[in-house]
């Protein structure tokens, strides 16, 4: 089965782009990046901090069932503007990966479509290539799936 998120992952460069078209208006795929409640949904991640404005800051943790943290990032938000772009930083802690820049746009392509494009560069080729060698593309592919299926619900 084809994933509907695509990478695209040069060879020697230090970028990647994501691209994903979902059958959501606009201002709801938006919501579905901003609203904590929702991302907690799809990302099955706890918000602890989501402040959606320049210069804010965002903070997820993910806890397995005994209650230990598994996963926790964090980062700053530099630019923020409604249903467009969103421009911030993501960090994991306790991983060997270094902070990347990502830029995220949000485009509306119909009243009832639209697409999600991030561009993230890494430190070098080779953190870049080290992200590549997780399940990233198919965890990505996943995490947008529910985010299709939790904001049709919410349409």
């Amino acid at each position: 089965m084809e994933q509907k998120t695509k990478i695209n992952a040069e060879n020697s460069k230090q970028d990647l782009t994501i691209t994903r078209e979902f059958d959501l208006p606009l201002e709801l795929l938006f919501k579905a990046y901003t609203e904590p409640k929702i991302v907690e949904q799809w990302m099955g991640t706890k918000v602890l901090k989501l402040e959606n404005k320049k210069h804010g800051s965002w903070q997820f943790e993910t806890s397995d069932a005994k209650g230990n943290i598994v996963f926790k990032a964090n980062g700053a938000i530099h630019e923020f503007i409604q249903n467009q772009k969103i421009i911030r930083t993501f960090e994991m802690e306790n991983a060997p990966f270094s902070v990347q820049l990502e830029f995220l746009e949000f485009e509306k392509l119909t009243d009832n479509t639209s697409k999600l494009t991030i561009h993230s560069i890494y430190k070098s080729v080779a953190h870049r290539d080290q992200m590549l060698k997780l399940p990233f593309a198919q965890g990505l592919n996943m995490a947008h799936n529910r985010l299709q299926e939790i904001a049709n619900k919410l349409n």
